[in-house]
């Protein structure tokens, strides 16, 4: 940084937050179980601010988000609880996921729009 100019102070890289902002918004997740007996095809909204990934509504969702779009993300809902990670890209994504859902281990896919 140029310390004798003060307009070149504020051309500084952007924030981690700001680089990776082409993922905010809300992202509607769909699971489907291949391994275990859950079932399939329920849909989670999940809100990506900056780098952070939270709930949209439906549970309690933490996760995170980098700059390529690699996510990882934990839900929970009551006694039933899986994490997973995959990647973002675009307006659509997709990964894995792994848990227990009502007792059960399950696994499977999961594909994500944003609306």
């Amino acid at each position: 940084m140029n310390r004798g100019n003060r307009r070149a102070d504020y051309l500084e890289l952007p924030t981690a937050d700001a680089r990776i902002a082409g993922y905010d918004g809300v992202w509607n997740v769909t699971f489907a179980t291949t391994r275990g007996a859950c079932g399939s095809g329920y849909s989670v909204p999940f809100t990506v601010t900056g780098s952070r990934v939270s709930s949209a509504g439906g549970g309690r969702v933490s996760g995170t988000v980098n700059r390529g779009g690699a996510v990882a993300v934990a839900v929970s809902v009551g006694a039933s609880h899986a994490a997973g990670g995959g990647r973002l890209g675009g307006a659509a994504g997709a990964g894995y996921w792994r848990g227990v859902i009502s007792g059960d281990q399950c696994s499977g896919t999961w594909q994500a729009t944003r609306t």
